[in-house]
């Protein structure tokens, strides 16, 4: 991991939630181009800063640097709604998962 998949990851989650650069930063309460100057390399989120760009899009730190995680907040209402279904019910769509993946 480096700086530039910080930069990238944030940009995809903005994309991905249609928030621009001026939005994030007003949101998390910055100057309207401290997003941008991140974009660009100019500069980098501290941690208090990492932890509420988190926060904003409702993902853990460990979903951020996870590169094969390409819209979480998805995942999260798939796993929210398996939450609620049986064990006989989980097992089906399993199986089902299974075999769509490997067909693919």
């Amino acid at each position: 991991m480096d700086a530039k998949f910080v930069r990238d990851r944030i940009t995809e989650l903005r994309m991905l939630n249609n928030v621009s650069e001026y939005k994030l930063s007003l949101d998390l309460g910055r100057s309207h181009s401290y997003i941008q100057s991140i974009s660009s390399g100019k500069t980098s989120p501290s941690m208090s800063v990492f932890f509420d760009i988190c926060n904003y899009f409702d993902i853990s730190p460990s979903e951020f640097f996870d590169k094969d995680i390409h819209n979480p907040n998805h995942i999260h209402r798939i796993v929210d709604k398996l939450k609620l279904l049986s064990d006989d019910d989980l097992n089906f769509f399993e199986e089902t998962l299974r075999r769509y993946l490997d067909k693919k």
